[in-house]
């Protein structure tokens, strides 16, 4: 059960709006609260796709995780054009969605980018993501996995 996204809908780089209950399930989540006018963040998304790329889109089979980028962008042009310019190919809550906020507060972000890893039950692996992944590259996930408590097919 994907709880942390239940009823809402996500989208992909296309547009397309995704079920999170089928796009998230039995994966490692990582949120992504980051904005295209945050120096930092645009500092930290392309080490993210090489990490995304490499685990999911060349892994074999694909690792067992998925982003979904939670906007702190100005407006919705800024969240577009930042996603579609900067972001790997993972999922995003809509700008307009105000879950954001609750997320937000949940998650207990006070600034950004910050890569939140949770479980398929919204549960903090760790809010350390940004970090683990810059000192340890893709060896974090293998921890994180192990702590998701989810059924594995990784091998990595």
């Amino acid at each position: 059960m994907v709880e942390v996204f239940a009823g809402r809908t996500l989208l992909n780089k296309d547009g397309d709006l995704v079920d999170p209950e089928e796009a998230l399930r039995n994966k490692v989540v990582g949120i992504y609260f980051s904005a295209g006018w945050c120096p930092p963040c645009r500092d930290f998304t392309p080490i993210l796709c090489d990490f995304y790329t490499e685990l999911v889109e060349e892994g074999e089979p694909p690792a067992q995780f998925e982003i979904v980028f939670v906007s702190s962008d100005k407006s919705s042009d800024d969240m577009v054009e930042y996603y579609h310019d900067m972001h790997g190919d993972w999922l995003a809550l809509p700008w307009t969605d105000d879950y954001k906020h609750e997320l937000k507060q949940r998650y207990k972000i006070t600034a950004v980018p910050k890569l939140v890893i949770v479980k398929e039950n919204g549960d903090v692996i760790t809010d350390k993501g940004r970090k683990q992944i810059r000192d340890r590259g893709l060896a974090c996930f293998r921890s994180w996995l192990d702590a998701a408590e989810i059924f594995q097919n990784f091998k990595g």
